[in-house]
């Protein structure tokens, strides 16, 4: 995997952090494009059997195999079709955990895989489609702890999920909290430096009334299927969360409902 993209030392640089009871994330540093400063995360949930569920998994070190212990890994979840880097790592790790992902993830991976030897086939137990999404279940214990909404009207086809216990809303892109703060924290670098990361964070920051990042949004993220989007953040909007997890900066605990309320608030409007 390209050094541009993820570091060479994860092990080093990765912030281990219990944001609330029974989910941890994992914070490390991120470069889109080889550029913009975006971070990542993976966040561990340990549901009440005692099995883990891991969305946008990163780097499995030897220091996250001891944070994950002896409880089974057996869900996996990819939850749009950028944050699966890592997906072939785990699944050889954990061959019976239960891959979850969005529609057109196994074909771009399948062809990602003519390049890229660390791309692997697989197996994805259950594909969220546009058609038919109300009725996809993943079901047992992980529908008895989570409720979830494919936002298929965004371009990267966005899956999120609610983990009920904890209040905890989790998510990859589709809202982001730069300047990538804490996953840039071990590293000595400073989170805000370059021009492509400055002119990101500009537009992809949660600060004051979050205006560029409701322009980007409104204007460009939603414009194909407004409706369908709005109809998924008003869906999502009606789950009690406190917390909100994203893949790129930093986490919300506590506070995570009105910040969300915040950046979204012309789509639970349904208009500007």
């Amino acid at each position: 995997m390209s050094s541009k993209l993820v570091p060479e030392n994860p092990e080093e640089v990765m912030v281990i952090r219990e944001i609330a009871p029974n989910v941890t994330t994992l914070s490390v540093p991120f470069l889109r494009f080889g550029r913009i400063k975006f971070g990542g995360r993976a966040t561990v949930v340990k549901l009440h059997s005692g099995a883990l569920a891991v969305f946008s998994p990163v780097a499995l070190t030897p220091t996250v195999r001891k944070t994950l212990g002896s409880s089974p890994v057996s869900y996996l979840i990819a939850p749009d079709l950028e944050h699966h880097i890592f997906l072939s790592t785990w699944s050889t790790a954990y061959p019976t955990a239960h891959i979850i992902a969005p529609e057109g993830l196994a074909e771009k991976r399948a062809k990602q895989s003519a390049s890229d030897k660390s791309v692997t086939n697989v197996p994805i137990s259950t594909i969220f489609t546009a058609k038919g999404k109300e009725s996809i279940k993943v079901g047992g214990e992980f529908d008895e702890e989570f409720e979830y909404e494919f936002v298929d009207a965004h371009p990267n086809k966005e899956l999120v999920f609610f983990h009920k216990p904890s209040k905890t809303l989790i998510e990859a892109d589709l809202l982001f909290s730069l300047p990538a703060r804490e996953q840039y924290s071990k590293t000595g670098i400073d989170p805000t430096t370059g021009w492509a990361t400055r002119i990101f964070g500009a537009l992809q920051n949660t600060r004051g009334e979050a205006l560029w990042q409701k322009r980007l949004l409104w204007y460009a993220i939603s414009s194909a299927d407004r409706p369908g989007f709005n109809k998924s953040i008003q869906r999502i909007n009606t789950w009690g969360f406190e917390n909100v997890v994203p893949c790129h900066g930093d986490s919300f605990v506590g506070d995570g409902k009105s910040v969300f309320e915040k950046v979204f608030g012309w789509h639970l409007a349904g208009k500007k």
